[in-house]
């Protein structure tokens, strides 16, 4: 069977390459692999999200969720220098390159690459940034996306991008009647960037 970049333990060989990215202003160079998402580009969605919204202006615990290799995290913890941010991923290859790709920006003390079980839980997070796992199916996500929006801080927001065809619209909707008043703030490429809100 195929990995997918939601495999807990890829099993293909992991085979390294690097990709350039410019994010907010500033050039980096990411380690990716095989077995983890997007591992030849940044991926549109993700370039959509952080084109479309403007980084953090002041300090926070931030969650990048389904951080893949990193590129949310890194840049976060680089825009903001007081700022913890944690990369959650079931998938332990992204971790390591997350790990890898937070010491190269100079922000490894501050990016904490952890599997979703291993996040304490007495953190609460000022901000949620993630290109969440769309094909993991609508329950998986849903409860996947409950769980973390349930941990946001009060006035807390959390950033998501979603294609359309993929349910950005009624995603949208979704997180609006459990409670966490969303907004769409942009859309390009076929690509929803939606804001929810714990109040």
């Amino acid at each position: 069977m195929a990995d997918h970049y939601f495999s807990a333990e890829p099993g293909s060989a992991d085979v390294r390459r690097t990709v350039e990215a410019r994010i907010w202003g500033r050039e980096y160079t990411f380690t990716t692999a095989t077995g983890v998402f997007s591992r030849d580009r940044l991926d549109i969605g993700t370039a959509v999200l952080l084109r479309e919204v403007e980084p953090p202006r002041k300090a926070g615990t931030f969650l990048d969720l389904g951080t893949g290799y990193g590129p949310i995290a890194c840049a976060l913890a680089v825009e903001v220098p007081e700022a913890t941010v944690w990369a959650v991923d079931v998938n332990t290859r992204a971790l390591e390159l997350t790990a890898e790709n937070a010491k190269a920006a100079g922000v490894a003390d501050r990016v904490r690459a952890v599997l979703p079980d291993d996040v304490p839980e007495d953190v609460r997070f000022d901000e949620i940034w993630s290109n969440p796992a769309i094909h993991i199916g609508k329950p998986e996500l849903h409860k996947m996306l409950l769980r973390w929006l349930g941990r946001l801080a009060p006035g807390g927001t959390a950033r998501f991008v979603v294609g359309k065809n993929l349910g950005g619209d009624s995603l949208q909707r979704w997180m609006t009647e459990q409670g966490y008043p969303c907004e769409r703030t942009g859309s390009a490429k076929g690509f929803r960037v939606l804001r929810a809100r714990r109040d």
